[in-house]
């Protein structure tokens, strides 16, 4: 890279890090006075309102064809509706903040696992390697973090459930993604993840609102903070060339967001169970490393 970079994109890994990790604590607190799916409907919802507001002003363009349209829907719909979904879900149940975000971070892992057989691409001994790694240090986050508080099955089967969604939108993305302006990208993917979640929300949840002011922060950080400005870096930072310091960035949320939920919530991580995550990070870096 450059030495003359912009001083925004000098310091866009720390705010996204930030950023990106305080979501899974800062969801957990919204949950606290809300239900999952009616959190999740006015987080899209606000965030859809926001992305048709750039979209009149800048008018990027839209998919060309019908396919693409459906390419765009589908990940949309595995991402936002059953990746935050069943993470919410998980939350709701109890499933610690740090848990989840290890959980989530063997995303790439599975990807280089699977993409042989969906996209041709070829999956190798580091692959198996940093898998066989990463789910131990996750049993040994799970197993510890039992002694503090007992352990979901309904959470850890969401959370489980939200990993393959994730999983599932990248592999369609890797496959058929096309490039679209991130408007666009957004605008369809959230508008999608809405639709997605109105009707669980209209058949599990009464949608009822205990509108304090903690509810409020906690509901414009997750739109603002995450959907807008975190993502936003995200894109920023991947398209000027930055995609090994992204990758890397990965590897730091687990512990992050452990971090940021003992402070907000008081979710203790015992002193083995950071030894677990350390073992899940160096099996995501031995999956995900080019040779």
């Amino acid at each position: 890279m450059p030495s003359n970079r912009p001083l925004w994109l000098v310091a866009a890994p720390v705010v996204f890090l930030i950023l990106w990790s305080g979501g899974y604590a800062v969801a957990k607190v919204g949950l606290q006075y809300t239900q999952p799916m009616t959190l999740l409907a006015l987080r899209f919802g606000l965030v859809v309102g926001l992305m048709a507001i750039l979209f009149v002003i800048l008018r990027p363009p839209l998919p060309a064809t019908c396919a693409e349209w459906g390419h765009l829907a589908m990940v949309g719909f595995l991402i936002q509706t059953v990746y935050f979904g069943m993470s919410y879900f998980a939350f709701h149940a109890g499933v610690a903040a740090g848990t989840v975000a290890l959980l989530m971070s063997l995303q790439p892992v599975v990807v280089a696992l699977i993409a042989p057989r969906w996209t041709g691409e070829a999956a190798g001994r580091n692959q198996w390697l940093g898998l066989i790694l990463g789910l131990a240090g996750c049993a040994v986050v799970i197993a510890v973090r039992s002694t503090v508080e007992a352990p979901s099955l309904f959470g850890f089967t969401c959370a489980f459930l939200g990993l393959m969604g994730i999983t599932a939108g990248s592999l369609w993305e890797k496959r058929f993604g096309l490039k679209h302006h991130p408007v666009t990208t957004n605008l369809i993917g959230y508008a999608v993840g809405l639709l997605g979640v109105l009707p669980l929300l209209l058949l599990l949840e009464d949608p009822q609102v205990n509108w304090t002011w903690e509810f409020t922060a906690a509901l414009t950080y997750l739109v603002i903070g995450n959907s807008l400005i975190a993502v936003g870096l995200l894109l920023a930072m991947i398209r000027a060339g930055d995609v090994a310091r992204v990758s890397a960035l990965f590897f730091l949320v687990p512990p992050l967001a452990a971090l940021i939920a003992w402070l907000l919530l008081g979710e203790v991580m015992p002193p083995l169970a950071w030894g677990g995550m350390g073992i899940a990070a160096i099996g995501v870096y031995l999956a995900t490393r080019k040779a």
